[in-house]
């Protein structure tokens, strides 16, 4: 079993017998349909009021060419927040699609616009395969529109089993990724 950050307190999970420790997770957002910014600053807001979360970090926002959408996609805005966490990453998971659902997204269209896409990236070292739930994120490792601005916040951060973020972006490359300093997310 693992030891709780803090053996003194009681928590829900300690009485299921369920003690999760502090892990650091990597959520990538992004919107393209509607008031893209609002979208974005919504989520880093839900996630921040989130109770057993802790933001770290929240990146630049980037511009980005929609990649394998339908036709006449418009373009994304994405950021990377960074956070610790005692919850488990399938609530995570669940709070993330709350987030989601909240700001209207509608996952109809396999790649399709969207007006808040809410992804985990990396929960600690956790793996998990399986239909709900896929860490690390499996495509997250060749898209610069979440590495680079991961890279921004933590350059030496590894994708567990495809190395450091900043090799992965070098690889990837920053084509059709613009980042936009001209547009800021806030934390409280």
């Amino acid at each position: 079993m693992t030891e709780s950050p803090n053996p003194a307190v009681i928590d829900t999970d300690t009485l299921t017998g369920e003690m999760h420790p502090i892990r650091r997770a990597v959520i990538a957002l992004g919107s393209n349909l509607g008031e893209r910014m609002y979208s974005l600053q919504g989520a880093v807001d839900a996630l921040e009021d989130t109770p057993e979360v802790w933001l770290t970090g929240v990146s630049p926002v980037y511009e980005t060419e929609p990649i394998g959408a339908p036709a006449g996609s418009k373009p994304f805005l994405n950021a990377v927040v960074t956070l610790d966490t005692t919850l488990s990453a399938r609530t995570l998971l669940e709070r993330a699609h709350a987030v989601e659902d909240a700001y209207g997204r509608e996952r109809d269209v396999l790649n399709g616009p969207r007006t808040l896409d809410v992804d985990l990236i990396v929960v600690g070292d956790r793996h998990a395969d399986d239909d709900s739930l896929r860490l690390p994120h499996p495509r997250a490792a060749e898209r610069a529109f979440v590495l680079a601005p991961w890279n921004d916040l933590e350059s030496d951060a590894e994708i567990p089993g495809y190395g450091t973020v900043a090799e992965l972006l070098e690889k990837a490359g920053l084509d059709g990724v613009v980042r936009r300093d001209d547009l800021t997310l806030e934390v409280s």
